[in-house]
């Protein structure tokens, strides 16, 4: 796992870096209404209190796609304070297999499936920027990461 961090207190965010067979990897768009209008991000959100890093995972995919988390592991950890928030984020980054369902986008303008080399062709949000880079190099390789990593545990939400 590779950690880009500052030192402050932050809100814990998780997202998730699905790749399939082809090495395309599930990007989405943010809503027009969002906050960061139509910036491309992994899909996510904020753990809740009472919540693992991994439930909150398997809780968002839901959420947001539909689909259900069937393995993850952490592969990248970063802290980031936008401009026009006072608090930090710290996003942990994980490989993850979802089931065969199909995916609804329901929180996201949009969806894309794109190979690790297109990823900078999207404007993603800023804190996803180094995550992304490390993907496009393949200094990060979510599948190999994910087949050596043992089974994520069933998740309750």
């Amino acid at each position: 796992m590779i950690v880009f961090m500052g030192d402050r207190e932050a809100v814990n965010v998780v997202a998730a870096v699905i790749e399939r067979q082809d090495r395309r990897i599930l990007i989405g768009q943010r809503r027009s209404t969002d906050s960061s209008p139509l910036k491309w991000e992994f899909p996510g959100g904020k753990v809740r209190d009472s919540e693992t890093p991994e439930a909150a995972l398997a809780r968002e995919l839901r959420e947001e796609l539909g689909v259900t988390l069937r393995k993850s592991s952490e592969i990248a950890r970063v802290q980031h304070t936008y401009a026009e928030h006072s608090e930090a984020l710290e996003i942990r980054f994980f490989a993850a297999e979802i089931g065969e369902e199909r995916i609804v986008p329901r929180a996201f303008e949009q969806i894309a499936w794109a190979l690790p080399k297109e990823l900078s062709q999207y404007d993603f949000l800023a804190a996803n920027a180094t995550l992304v880079a490390h993907l496009a190099t393949g200094k990060i390789k979510p599948r190999e990461i994910l087949e050596a990593a043992a089974p994520t545990q069933e998740t309750t939400s």
